[in-house]
């Protein structure tokens, strides 16, 4: 209840007019109503347009051929999805895969997402039974039934068929499943804001539910979060300034190829350049790189995150919101897991402490350096199948160290070139001195990792969720449980 203003449905344009109060009682509520006025100037235009559109080939071709081929688009996507479906799901077995949120902020964790996956003939049901209650902290996400619909389909498209024309012909085969009170469907109240981690666990909860009967369809996880960070305060001429930037982490080694580097898994995403992040903020970006060796080995190499040092140049507040910084994300058909993000604070007098992946109102000076350093892409297949000229390539670009060299089996001469004979005898011992090869590999267990974490990240680890059954005025069946 921070900041929050609860809207209900109502409309702001009734038969063609603007009701201007709504929209003002709803700017007011806004830190920079000039920008929220503008994107829904942008929403009522793009409308407009479409309805015009629409109009027009209504009128060119006719009402009854633009509804009926409205109508064969959806068809045509249905039956293409139902093949879909029976060729890539087995009937009548049902598959379920798990992953973990690392911690809700305040001080709890990990948080199981667990989905399953069921074809009955045509028809697939998606269930989330068995995730963990929601949290008290920050990171639920109300996940509508329809949207993770279209979240599976596009999946179901990219990875398996993506000549299939997308809509959501195929809703009707598909039944999802969300228990109320969980992470997924939490119950009012519940803290919604940092609710895209679990969005971005999401697709890596998809990835290992639908590639574990085909592994050679399988990508390693990755996409893991939306690491974000809020910079904000007055400067010298006391004007407020704010700044909400969202990072990339590694791209997942995938079975066609490399993870791409600092890059973005949301379609057509992009950086924001650093000459208009200082030209319009009171900042200075010291360092923007990918960080070496963070990226999963694998025969596929998952991308590297990024290293990116802000300069603060005025005093203020920073806030961040990342997760994948206690359970790395993990590797597939052999390959290894990637390094998990940190976020590290020096300031001017040489002190340094390293931040939670959640926190807020960190107070910064001028001349502070915050270390914002994003999560890798984990590794897909048997590192030592990688060609060695890749490896090689990958050493004098930067992005593999001679040291992480070895994880592929390489040995780096002091010229930068593989040594032959030493990379063979390496590589007969590692294959000689390791077991079966996993089909996941989620890293360390977590106890271990609880018990390592204040040295390896300087933080402690967060402790195990216990739950609290919380009953409704009405004294109803218990749906909701809260952390405690």
């Amino acid at each position: 209840f921070e900041e929050g203003l609860r809207i209900p449905p109502i409309k702001i344009y009734a038969k063609g007019q603007l009701n201007a109060t709504v929209l003002e009682v709803l700017l007011q509520q806004c830190r920079l109503p000039h920008w929220n006025r503008s994107d829904f100037n942008a929403i009522v235009a793009a409308c407009r347009t479409a309805e015009k559109r629409v109009k027009e080939m209504c009128g060119r071709f006719g009402v009854e051929t633009y509804c009926a081929a409205l109508e064969a688009a959806l068809g045509r996507n249905q039956d293409a999805m139902r093949t879909l479906f029976r060729m890539t799901v087995p009937e009548g077995e049902k598959l379920t895969f798990e992953d973990y949120l690392c911690d809700d902020g305040r001080g709890f964790g990990p948080y199981k997402l667990k989905c399953s996956l069921l074809r009955t003939g045509d028809r697939v049901h998606l269930d989330w039974t068995g995730t963990d209650p929601q949290a008290f902290g920050s990171i639920n996400y109300y996940l509508n039934e329809n949207l993770f619909k279209m979240f599976f389909g596009v999946y179901m498209v990219m990875v398996f068929d993506p000549q299939i024309l997308f809509n959501d012909g195929f809703y009707d085969l598909v039944d999802v499943t969300i228990p109320e009170g969980t992470l997924m469907k939490p119950t009012y109240p519940a803290a919604l804001s940092c609710r895209t981690h679990a969005l971005g666990r999401m697709f890596d909860v998809l990835g290992g539910l639908l590639g574990q009967r085909q592994p050679e369809f399988l990508c390693a996880a990755g996409f893991s979060s939306s690491p974000h960070l809020m910079y904000s305060g007055y400067d010298k001429r006391n004007q407020w300034y704010q700044l909400f930037q969202i990072g990339f982490g590694g791209i997942p080694g995938k079975p066609f190829g490399d993870g791409p580097d600092g890059h973005s898994l949301w379609p057509s995403f992009t950086n924001v350049p650093n000459e208009f992040l200082e030209a319009y903020f009171p900042l200075r970006i010291e360092r923007y790189a990918t960080v070496p060796d963070s990226g999963g080995a694998g025969k596929n190499r998952g991308g590297n995150g990024v290293e990116i040092v802000y300069c603060f140049l005025e005093p203020g507040e920073i806030s961040i919101h990342d997760d994948r910084w206690f359970l790395p994300p993990w590797g597939v058909n052999g390959g290894e897991p990637a390094a998990r993000s940190r976020k590290l604070l020096v300031r001017t007098d040489g002190t340094s402490e390293p931040l939670p992946a959640k926190c807020d109102r960190v107070v910064v000076q001028p001349g502070d350096l915050l270390h914002f350093i994003t999560w890798g892409g984990a590794g897909w297949g048997d590192p030592l199948d990688r060609d060695p000229a890749l490896v090689i390539k990958d050493v004098k670009r930067g992005l593999v160290s001679p040291e992480g060299a070895r994880k592929y089996g390489i040995v780096v001469t002091a010229g930068g070139q593989v040594d032959a004979d030493a990379t063979a005898a390496l590589r007969e011992e590692m294959r000689n001195s390791r077991g079966p090869l996993p089909v996941f590999d989620f890293g360390r267990p977590v106890e271990e990792l609880r018990r390592t974490c204040k040295a390896e990240t300087g933080l402690d680890a967060p402790q195990p969720p216990v739950f609290m059954l919380r009953k409704t005025a009405s004294d109803a069946p218990v749906q909701s449980l809260e952390t405690v």
